[in-house]
């Protein structure tokens, strides 16, 4: 099938060792793997022309995940599942093309469409809560209160904010922690910063690096509903 400038979505899982690649990395690992699947890519004009990529949410460089997103536009292409079989035939051992598809016309891209993400939060050595502390815990911290405020500090500045409205679930399941974040330009709030402050309101130590951060799905908003960024 011949098309003219058209954008594909590729859904993507990150584990392993590569959770340690970077995104700038991450992103030139897809050119070099993307010209060497022999893939029709578009490029831009001009001195140096590179491949028409973006990304959806640049992953934490440690984090794992199984919901990373990347648009790329091609001048050609027999089918979406030739695209995931030839990229998968030059990925390395953790990272794996999930899904394919092609963006309606007016879609918008990758990294604007993020409104939020899903989160499981495992613990890597011992447990800091049992089951039972980690519900009663949420019920308090989450559940019962209207308000979360907190002082998110940037590089360049602090600001109050309300993390209530910008956590869309926050549960106990077997073990971990489960969240989905308010996710994009505007309010970009990340597991971290949640676990951090519940555990300072549960009077425990917080070490981040006892804990393994999974990316499970990242969501776009349409007729206000959250869908996988996949499902335009």
């Amino acid at each position: 099938m011949e098309v003219c400038a058209m954008r594909l979505r590729i859904k993507f899982s990150k584990n392993g060792v590569m959770r340690f690649v970077g995104h700038l990395d991450l992103l030139r690992y897809f050119q070099k793997a993307i010209r060497r699947a022999g893939i029709d890519v578009s490029y831009s004009e001009g001195f140096s022309p590179h491949q028409h990529l973006s990304f959806a949410a640049p992953l934490g460089l440690g984090l794992t995940s199984d919901g990373e997103y990347m648009d790329m536009e091609v001048n050609s292409y027999e089918s979406t599942d030739d695209i995931v079989e030839r990229l998968n035939a030059r990925m390395a051992e953790g990272v794996k093309i999930l899904s394919c598809v092609e963006l309606p016309e007016g879609a918008k891209k990758a990294m604007a469409a993020v409104e939020a993400t899903d989160y499981l939060v495992s613990f890597k050595k011992q447990a800091d809560f049992t089951q039972e502390e980690m519900e009663a815990g949420i019920r308090a911290y989450y559940t019962d209160r209207d308000t979360i405020l907190i002082t998110k500090q940037s590089k360049k500045s602090e600001r109050a904010i309300d993390l209530k409205p910008l956590i869309y679930a926050f549960e106990a399941r077997d073990g971990a922690f489960f969240l989905c974040l308010s996710t994009g330009s505007t309010d970009n709030i990340k597991p971290e910063l949640v676990l951090e402050d519940f555990y300072k309101y549960m009077n425990k130590e917080f070490n981040v690096y006892n804990l393994a951060i999974h990316r499970v799905e990242t969501y776009t908003l349409t007729g206000g509903e959250l869908l996988p960024l996949d499902k335009v």
